[in-house]
């Protein structure tokens, strides 16, 4: 195994898989290390044709290679079971592509284990229910059920910062739902998804029911989004492209996870031993690259000395830098270009007269974890998304300002609220205009199984393998006359 993910070393070619063969592409592109910048490997570039031939490869496989749930369960299992004697292959190239640290290619690998499993036990489960048609006038002699059947060909594009356990959120619900599958990977991390795809398949998958494409966004992308083969298309990724894809979908169906500013309120009888840890591993993780990483920490004002003081003591005493090593927190970012924007936006603030607490320091693509205070509502690190490691501490006074603030956005993902008042978090629960309100939790608090969507600009549909396959297969409505 690694042949085709290209995971072995310079040189090798990660290529693209159409109709149940490995096969080159137009070009060929240079996936290099994060961190130390050397040639990891080469990928193929899919063209026009080969994104066609892929889609067409699904739909053939869709009508004619049918799988029962129970054969869905069994592959879908046996791929969780093989992710383990993979796990160090899978680490390595999320470390690699992505730059994560190896806390967090570690939490991705489990976590995808985790969506595999759900997914083939959720293949099971797919049912309608009884409608009670006899109740209706002069319908007695008739009854009506419901049935879900699977779409079709599902298109997956999927994002750099969670390279295998959000292409398995995708692709894993749309096997399970008794779909074929075109995934486009983000081209930062291709390798990874070229692993799982083998993975798939090696526990058993006809190859023709999965296909993988490589290549940029921007062209692939439209040309997926042309063709009339794809009957269903589950994105994650930024909203300016997410509105794109949905605008030229028409009415074919859509799930869209998009951007996010997301928040965390700590309200002043917080347990601080408790929400700490979270809000730095919320903030910081993945070196802040998640759309529900906490960007803005709403903190009453009589414990906001003391907080900002135990949280900056614990982002000192954390390392950054090599992500290879178990004990770094935050390591580079997807790009050189990225961490250079991302301290610039540090560095616009404090020339505004925001104060930096700690970090604010850049080396190559690696920003040291950085923590704000006295920022206004209008700077770039409070109204735009940073996707970075970078928090802003607010003050607040009013509990219901808090929540205004963090809903003055056009976003709508996530929320976290400390509290051990219930009242309090009820209120939130129904106030904060939010996909998802965690309690004693932060904004970036996501079990796989739950569901998972957005409000607002967040975008709409929902993910997590039981909602995912609601999405990804039709309700039909079949009636029986009985004659007397």
């Amino acid at each position: 195994m690694g042949a085709a993910a290209g995971s072995q070393g310079a040189g090798v070619t990660g290529k693209l898989l159409i109709g149940g063969e490995w096969v080159s592409g137009a070009e060929t592109f240079e996936i290099a290390d994060r961190f130390t910048g050397k040639p990891v490997a080469r990928v193929e570039r899919a063209s026009h044709d080969q994104v066609d031939a892929a889609a067409a490869a699904a739909a053939r496989s869709f009508e004619q290679q049918k799988l029962d749930p129970y054969r869905r369960f069994e592959i879908l299992q046996r791929a969780s079971q093989l992710i383990e004697p993979h796990r160090g292959e899978l680490v390595e190239a999320i470390i690699a592509e992505s730059g994560f640290t190896f806390s967090d290619a570690t939490g991705e690998v489990n976590r995808c284990m985790q969506t595999l499993l759900l997914s083939a036990e959720e293949a099971k489960r797919i049912h309608g229910e009884m409608v009670p048609i006899s109740g209706a006038p002069g319908q007695a002699h008739r009854m009506a059920f419901t049935i879900r059947v699977p779409r079709g060909v599902v298109c997956a594009i999927t994002p750099f910062n969670s390279p295998l356990n959000t292409v398995a959120h995708k692709i894993a619900p749309a096997l399970a739902a008794g779909n074929t599958v075109v995934l486009k990977p983000s081209s930062y991390t291709p390798l990874t998804a070229s692993l799982l795809c083998e993975i798939l398949i090696e526990a058993g998958l006809p190859p023709s029911h999965l296909n993988l494409i490589h290549g940029p966004g921007g062209e692939i992308g439209r040309w997926l989004a042309e063709n009339q083969e794809i009957r269903f298309y589950t994105f994650t990724g930024s909203t300016g492209v997410g509105k794109y894809l949905r605008a030229h979908a028409g009415l074919r169906p859509t799930s869209l996870e998009l951007g996010s500013i997301s928040s965390t309120i700590v309200c002043e009888d917080a347990d601080l031993d408790w929400a700490i840890p979270r809000c730095v591993n919320a903030a910081f993780r993945k070196a802040g690259q998640v759309c529900t990483s906490v960007q803005r920490l709403y903190v009453h004002a009589s414990i906001v000395e003391q907080f900002t003081v135990r949280i900056v003591e614990k982002v000192r005493a954390s390392k950054s830098g090599d992500p290879r090593d178990p004990q770094t927190l935050v390591g580079p970012m997807i790009s050189l270009d990225e961490a250079k924007r991302a301290e610039q936006w540090v560095q616009e603030a404090v020339a505004r007269g925001a104060h930096l607490k700690c970090g604010g320091t850049r080396d190559g693509a690696v920003l040291a974890p950085t923590i704000l205070s006295d920022v206004a509502s209008d700077m770039k690190v409070m109204c735009e998304e940073i996707f970075a490691p970078v928090i802003s501490i607010i003050p607040y006074h009013s509990f219901d300002d808090a929540i205004g603030q963090v809903n003055n956005t056009c976003y709508g993902l996530a929320a976290g609220v400390f509290t051990r008042d219930l009242n309090r978090a009820l209120s939130a629960a129904r106030k904060l205009h939010m996909g998802s309100v965690h309690i004693n939790e932060t904004s970036s608090s996501r079990v796989d199984l739950m569901p998972y969507s957005g409000a607002k600009d967040s975008g709409s549909g929902r993910e997590g393998p039981r909602y995912a396959i609601e999405e990804m297969t039709e309700e039909r409505l079949i009636t029986i006359s009985l004659s007397e």
